[in-house]
């Protein structure tokens, strides 16, 4: 496991749990951990905004089973990629 991987886990599950489209967060607390591994992946490989956007709408239609629209994927997207940005990641050379 790389250095940091676990706050940087956390991290991205309390801005999912945030997000929270399924209004479950408050009692499951690892319901959108199916996506941190896939996020971060594609983090960490470079994408941006709108591939992140593009694979919350599919996890949110077909993982879920939900309509995206009204849960602004897009929004969570930037608020993602801002995050990455803001925290060093995405030069890869901070972790924490």
């Amino acid at each position: 496991m790389r250095p940091g991987t676990d706050v940087t886990e956390n991290d991205l599950r309390h801005l999912l749990n945030e997000w929270d489209p399924l209004g479950v967060a408050d009692d499951v607390k690892d319901e959108y951990d199916c996506m941190l591994a896939p996020l971060l992946q594609q983090l960490r490989g470079g994408a941006g905004q709108s591939e992140i956007g593009a694979f919350l709408r599919h996890e949110l239609e077909d993982h879920f089973g939900l309509d995206p629209v009204g849960l602004r994927p897009d929004a969570m997207a930037a608020r993602v990629n801002s995050w990455w940005v803001s925290a060093g990641r995405a030069d890869g050379t901070s972790c924490a």
